[in-house]
């Protein structure tokens, strides 16, 4: 949906894992949606010059995530919670993998 938008499918996938997780980094993106990393690590080098987003150096991770100071990321988020709220729960629990264990009962999306 948004790849008409920012350009390309990359640009899309990198802004909704953002959106759904809050804070990521390039390889678990790219390994949600099994591309390479060159093309995502792009988008959100792209992004951050661009000032949507920021990152943080965890380890030997750097870790991206919006950028709260800048005036297009709020509605650059309203734009991507349309298309998140549009997402189908099959396609969802595709693509946005779970990074630790579900608590016993709590309910999925």
């Amino acid at each position: 949906m948004l790849e008409n938008i920012f350009g390309n499918e990359t640009a899309e996938k990198v802004l909704l894992h953002i959106y759904h997780y809050g804070e990521i980094h390039a390889s678990a993106i790219s390994l949600d949606y099994n591309i390479s990393v060159t093309p995502v690590l792009n988008q959100l080098v792209r992004f951050e010059n661009a000032g949507v987003l920021v990152s943080k150096q965890i380890g030997r991770s750097r870790v991206f995530m919006f950028n709260k100071k800048s005036p297009f990321t709020k509605p650059t988020i309203a734009l991507l919670k349309i298309v998140y709220e549009n997402i189908s729960l099959d396609e969802k629990q595709q693509f946005f993998k779970r990074r630790r264990p579900r608590k016993k009962g709590k309910p999925v999306l």
